[in-house]
C-alpha cells in the first residue's frame, strides 16, 4: 500500500519518537489474538488472495506483490503492500518473514494493524508468534476507536500475554490540524509503564502524570481506559467549588460498572462550613426500558422557613429522585418520576436545583393508532415560602381515554373522551370530577382555496367536593356536594390563504373568523382546580375553550376575528398573527376583570417572530387593552449570534390589573440576559443573569419592593476544543432563604475526554 505523503510531519506525543506523516493505525487487540498466518509452503507469486495456513484451521487472506523462499534459511517473506486479513482483524506491512525453523514472524516497514473492536495500531518493526501475536515493538502509535491515540518508544509481549510499553503518552487531543501539521496537545498523559491487557480489554498507566498545556502536574494515580469505548470503574476528575453557604467544597465521584446495562456513581462532598454529604446514583437498562435511583444524604444545620428565629438545628437532610420508562409492547408503556426532598431549602444550598415545585407522577399509556388510554397519578411537594403543603394537592387516580372514529355519513372525524380526577388534599378542598364528552370536525378546502371547519362537541360533567371554604379564592371554590353540568358547543371556522410576491419573497395572508356558540352554562357551581391561569393570548385565541382545562367553559355566542401573515425569502422568514373576540352577551362572566376577556370586545393578542438563518431569532407577544391599547401584555425573546458568540434577551411584563385576591393571575415584570463570546479560537467569556422588575404596583403585596431585584447572576471563562474543557464560574445569589445564604459561589470545572482514574 502507498501511502500519502503530507505537506507537513506531524510531531506527535513524545518528542523523541519518530513521527509518520502517513498516520497509518493499527489495532492492539490484535496483538494478543490468534490469526491464521503464512502457508507452510512456498508463498504462491503476485497478488493473491488464496487461504494460507500456518497450523491447521487456522487460515488467513493473503495479498501482496510478491513473495520468495529461501531454501537456505527456510525462510518465507512477502512484500509489497502485503495485506493479511482474518475477519474484522487485518495487517499491512512492507514486508513480513516468516522463519519456519523457529516459527517467527516478523512484519517490517509501515505496519498497520486494526482489531475486532476497530482500535488501531502502527510501528516500524514487530516481532511475531507463529499465533500472530505480538513480541517487540518500537516507535508505536496505539488509536483508540473512542479518538485516544497512544505512543511508546518500546513494548514486548509478557508471559501472560500482557503487552507492556515503555515511555509512554497518551492523548485524546487531535495532534495534526486539517493540513496534516503539527498541533501540541492541550494535555497529555505520560507515563514510564502502560500494560496492556488483552482479555479485559483495558489499558493501564503507571508512573503517570498529567500535563496541562505543556505544564506538568503532581504525579496521577494508576490510571484505566478501556480500548473497546466500554465506561470502566474508577474514580472521576474532582470538582472544586467555593459558596457563602458550604464553603470550600471537593467532590469527587467514583464510577462502578456492575454489568452491560447497569452502573453505580457514588460521590463524596467535603465542606469547610458544613458536615459531609454522600450522594449516589444508580442506572438501569432492561430489556424493556431504562430506569435512574438517585439520592442525596447529609446531616447539616438547617433554619426552620417561615420563622423569625436565626437559631440553627442539625437535621438529617437529603434528597430523592427517580424516573425512567418501560415499553412492555408496541402499545403499552409505564413512565414514572419520582422527586422528594427532605426540607425546602437543601436543594437550593447545596445548588443541587433551584426548583420550586417538586411533582412526582406515574403514568401507564396505551397508545394505538385510533385510541389512547392513559391511568396516571401526580402529587407535588412544594418548597416556596409560605406556602402550605396541606393546601397543595395530589391526584390519584386521573383516568383519560380517547378513541378516534371515521365519519361514515359526511366523513369528518369523530372523537370521544372520558375522563376522570379525584384530588385531595390533607388541609384543604377535596375533589372527585368525571365527564363523558364526543367531538365531531369536518374540515373541507372550497374550489377557492378556502379553508372551512366544522366543530360540533357535547359533554356531560358530574363533580363532588367537600371542605369547599377552605381554599380561599371563592370563585374556585364551587358548591359543595354533588354537582352536574352539560353543554353543547357548535363552531364554524373559516380560514382563506392569500399567496403572492413581496419584496423578492413570497408572502401568505391569511384572514381567519370563527363562531362559537354555547349555551348558559353553571359554571361557577363546579370547583375550579385545573383552569385557573386564564390569560388571553395567540396560542389560545382561536381555541374551542381559552380556560387551560377542563373546569371550566367559555358560554354565550362569541366571533374572532385575525390574521397570520407569513413572507420568505432567501435567508428570512417573518410570522405575524393578529386576533380579537367580540361576544354578543354583556353579562358578568366567570372570567376576571384583567384577563382580556371579561366584557363583549376582548383585548387585541398577537405574536410576531423574525429568524435571518440561523443567526437571528426574535419573537414577541403582546395584548392590548381594547380600550386604550394599554401594553397589558409585553414578553419577547431574542437570540443573536452564532454557537461561540451570542447574546439571548428575554422580558416578560404583565400588566393586567388582576385583583390581587387571584393568586394565579399575580402581575410581574422580569428581565433574562444571557451571552458568550468567543476569542482565540478555543477561549469564551459568558455571563447570565435573572432580574425581577416587579413593583409595589404591580404586587400590592409586595412591601419596600423597588422594582429591581437582581436574583441571580453569573459570569465565568472557558476553554473548550475537542479533548479538553475548562470552566471558571463565578455567580451570585441575591436571594436568602433559610440557609441557602446570599453571596459568591466560585466553581472550577476540569473534563478530559476518555479519560477515567483509578
Amino acid at each position: 500500500m502507498v501511502l500519502p505523503q503530507r505537506r507537513c510531519c506531524p510531531q506527535f506525543l513524545l518528542p523523541a519518537f519518530r513521527r509518520r506523516a502517513s498516520g497509518a493505525l493499527l489495532a492492539l487487540g490484535l496483538l494478543a489474538a490468534p490469526v491464521a498466518a503464512l502457508a507452510q509452503e512456498a508463498p504462491p507469486p503476485l497478488q493473491t488472495t488464496t487461504p494460507l495456513e500456518i497450523r491447521e484451521g487456522e487460515k488467513i487472506g493473503f495479498e501482496a506483490d510478491g513473495a520468495s523462499y529461501d531454501d537456505n534459511s527456510d525462510q518465507v517473506s512477502v512484500f509489497g503492500n502485503v495485506v493479511l486479513r482474518r475477519g474484522e482483524q487485518s495487517v499491512r506491512a512492507d514486508k513480513v518473514t516468516w522463519d519456519r525453523k523457529t516459527g517467527q514472524i516478523l512484519a517490517e516497514g509501515n505496519i498497520r494493524f486494526v482489531d475486532v473492536d476497530g482500535n488501531q495500531l502502527f510501528t516500524d518493526r514487530l516481532e511475531l508468534t507463529d499465533e500472530l501475536k505480538a513480541g517487540a515493538m518500537q516507535n508505536m502509535l496505539y488509536v483508540l476507536r473512542e479518538g485516544g491515540r497512544l505512543a511508546a518508544q518500546s513494548g514486548e509481549r509478557g508471559d501472560n500475554g500482557q503487552v507492556i510499553l515503555h515511555n509512554a503518552a497518551y492523548s485524546a487531543c487531535a495532534v495534526e490540524d486539517s493540513q496534516g501539521c503539527p498541533r501540541q496537545p492541550s494535555w497529555r498523559l505520560t507515563a514510564k509503564r502502560v500494560v496492556f491487557d488483552p482479555d479485559s480489554k483495558t489499558v493501564r498507566f503507571y508512573g503517570s502524570r498529567i500535563e496541562l498545556f505543556g505544564v506538568s502536574l503532581l504525579p496521577m494515580p494508576t490510571i484505566a481506559l478501556a480500548t473497546d469505548g466500554r465506561p470502566i470503574s474508577g474514580l472521576l476528575i474532582p470538582d472544586v467549588q467555593l459558596s457563602a453557604s458550604n464553603g470550600v467544597q471537593i467532590s469527587d465521584t467514583w464510577y462502578q460498572r456492575l454489568g452491560p446495562n447497569r452502573e453505580l456513581s457514588v460521590t463524596g462532598y467535603v465542606f469547610t462550613k458544613a458536615l459531609p454529604m454522600v450522594s449516589a446514583q444508580f442506572r438501569h437498562l432492561t430489556g424493556n426500558g431504562a430506569y435512574q435511583v438517585t439520592g442525596y444524604a447529609t446531616r447539616s444545620s438547617r433554619i426552620p422557613i417561615g420563622s423569625s428565629s436565626t437559631v440553627t438545628q442539625k437535621d438529617f437532610r437529603g434528597y430523592f429522585y427517580t424516573n425512567g420508562h418501560f415499553q412492555f409492547s408496541p402499545n403499552w408503556g409505564l413512565t414514572f418520576s419520582s422527586r422528594l426532598a427532605s426540607d425546602r431549602t437543601f436543594l437550593r444550598r447545596y445548588d443541587i436545583s433551584r426548583d420550586d415545585r417538586l411533582r412526582s407522577t406515574v403514568d401507564l399509556e396505551r397508545i394505538d393508532p385510533d385510541s389512547y388510554l392513559s391511568i396516571s397519578g401526580w402529587a407535588t411537594q412544594t418548597l416556596r415560602v409560605g406556602d402550605s403543603q396541606g393546601l397543595v394537592p395530589f391526584a390519584v387516580p386521573v383516568i383519560d381515554y380517547r378513541r378516534r372514529l371515521a365519519d361514515p355519513v359526511l366523513g369528518g372525524r369523530i372523537q370521544l373522551q372520558a375522563n376522570s380526577m379525584a384530588i385531595t388534599r390533607t388541609s384543604g378542598q377535596d375533589t372527585q370530577r368525571a365527564f363523558a364528552s364526543a367531538q365531531w370536525d369536518l374540515r373541507r378546502i372550497t374550489p377557492m382555496g378556502q379553508e372551512l371547519t366544522l366543530t360540533a362537541l357535547a359533554r356531560g360533567d358530574i363533580y363532588h367536593s367537600d371542605e369547599n371554604a377552605l381554599t380561599s379564592t371563592v370563585i374556585y371554590r364551587g358548591d359543595p356536594g354533588w354537582q352536574a353540568r352539560a353543554m353543547a358547543t357548535v363552531a364554524f371556522d373559516a380560514k382563506w390563504p392569500l399567496v403572492g410576491s413581496f419584496l423578492g419573497g413570497t408572502q401568505v395572508l391569511t384572514p381567519r373568523f370563527q363562531v362559537v356558540a354555547s349555551p348558559t352554562l353553571r359554571n361557577l357551581a363546579v370547583p375550579n382546580e385545573d383552569a385557573r391561569a386564564i390569560d388571553l393570548e395567540d396560542s389560545n385565541l382561536f381555541a374551542l375553550n381559552r380556560f387551560p382545562g377542563y373546569d371550566r367553559i367559555e358560554d354565550g355566542v362569541r366571533f374572532t376575528y385575525g390574521f397570520d401573515w407569513q413572507f420568505e425569502r432567501p435567508g428570512w422568514r417573518i410570522s405575524t398573527t393578529v386576533g380579537q373576540s367580540y361576544r354578543l352577551t354583556d353579562r358578568p362572566t366567570l372570567l376576571p376583570d384583567g384577563t382580556g376577556l371579561s366584557t363583549r370586545t376582548s383585548d387585541i393578542v398577537g405574536r410576531t417572530e423574525v429568524r435571518y438563518r440561523d443567526f437571528v431569532k426574535f419573537t414577541h407577544r403582546f395584548r392590548l387593552d381594547k380600550d386604550n391599547f394599554a401594553v397589558r401584555r409585553n414578553e419577547f425573546d431574542a437570540a443573536i449570534g452564532t454557537r461561540r458568540t451570542y447574546l439571548e434577551l428575554g422580558y416578560l411584563r404583565l400588566n393586567r390589573d388582576v385583583s390581587s385576591g387571584i393568586e394565579d393571575l399575580k402581575d410581574r415584570e422580569e428581565a433574562r440576559i444571557a451571552g458568550r463570546v468567543g476569542f482565540a479560537r478555543y477561549w469564551s467569556i459568558f455571563g447570565s443573569g435573572v432580574f425581577d422588575l416587579t413593583g409595589n404596583s404591580d404586587d400590592p403585596t409586595l412591601v419596600g419592593v423597588d422594582g429591581f431585584q437582581p436574583i441571580r447572576t453569573r459570569l465565568g471563562v472557558a476553554y473548550q476544543d475537542d479533548c479538553l474543557e475548562i470552566d471558571v464560574t463565578w455567580r451570585r445569589d441575591y436571594v436568602a432563604t433559610g440557609d441557602a445564604r446570599r453571596g459568591n459561589t466560585f466553581q472550577i470545572h476540569i473534563a478530559l475526554r476518555n479519560l477515567g482514574f483509578r
